[in-house]
């Protein structure tokens, strides 16, 4: 068992997040008014936003254009609607969740084919570009305590099968009910959790984790909070989910008005590796850094922008 020292160092930290995403979504919408040639987009997470933060400071960089921030807006459907509507220019998706979520697809492992798919069907149906992987993929993780890991020596997510009459999972709204979600991965492992599955925010799952609450969750894999918090990724043994690579989408409206976007945007082709990724998530969300910083420093990094 955890000392109450450690219990309260936890409780802390979690405060802390809870408070800094509170002031995020302040600063969300004051730049969400503010003007700019194009807006860029995020979802509601940490990731997301830097990752928005990456695409707005590299075409400020790089370009005349000037950039409006519309980060955390929530989640997969608002912002492709958003993107749809044009309220947003553009912003990073995963390639299996607009396979699955998007498209309606039913998933398949082959990486190269979700992404020719989706990029396929997204110029034809909505009038969008899919641009190069930035370079890493962001999978769902099933995630639990690391001390249950070592405890009862769990690996996979197969082995879930022993736990299931009496560990509650915890899920973000989304996963609840997308095809690449809950349900499928149930009928992929043969899961029948005997309590129901808690449905709550995404910012509040690892909280929930954490003060056993629920005992496992479904977090991405590039977290950087996993480390830092004790917890453990079980490997999808059955190969459920599908590949999830971090692409840029634009609008195709956007490209043709502003020709030298497209260049910039193709200079962050492969750019960015999975362990890049969660360090960069982990200056955010373990040692609170503002995400504008950590930004500037990985593009600073790459020779993408200047000092």
């Amino acid at each position: 068992m955890w000392g109450q020292t450690v219990v309260k160092k936890l409780a802390f930290l979690l405060f802390i997040l809870v408070g800094i995403g509170w002031l995020a979504s302040c600063r969300v919408q004051e730049v969400a008014n503010s003007g700019g040639d194009i807006a860029i987009g995020s979802k509601a997470f940490t990731e997301q936003a830097i990752l928005g933060e990456i695409l707005a400071q590299h075409i400020e960089a790089n370009t005349n254009l000037k950039v409006a921030r519309r980060l955390r807006l929530q989640g997969t459907f608002i912002c492709h609607n958003a993107l749809k509507s044009g309220e947003i220019d553009g912003y990073v998706e995963y390639t299996g969740t607009a396979f699955a979520a998007i498209l309606q697809k039913t998933p398949i492992s082959d990486a190269t084919a979700v992404y020719q798919q989706v990029k396929q069907a997204y110029a034809v149906q909505f009038s969008l570009e899919v641009m190069p992987p930035l370079g890493f993929e962001n999978t769902y993780a099933i995630i639990i305590r690391g001390k249950d890991a070592r405890q009862y020596n769990l690996t996979t997510i197969s082995q879930l099968v022993d736990f299931q009459d009496n560990w509650r999972p915890g899920f973000g709204y989304e996963f609840f009910d997308r095809a690449d979600g809950f349900p499928g991965l149930v009928a992929k492992y043969g899961l029948k959790f005997a309590k129901t599955p808690k449905v709550m925010d995404l910012g509040l799952m690892y909280r929930a984790l954490v003060f056993n609450q629920v005992d496992l969750v479904a977090g991405n894999s590039t977290d950087g909070l996993i480390q830092k918090l004790d917890l453990f990724h079980l490997q999808d043994d059955k190969h459920y989910f599908p590949p999830y690579e971090a692409v840029p989408i634009f609008r195709q409206a956007t490209l043709a008005k502003y020709p030298q976007l497209r260049g910039v945007i193709e200079k962050l082709d492969g750019i960015i590796t999975a362990t890049e990724i969660q360090a960069m998530n982990y200056q955010v969300d373990g040692e609170f850094r503002p995400i504008e910083a950590v930004a500037r420093e990985f593009l600073l990094s790459k020779g993408l922008i200047k000092k």
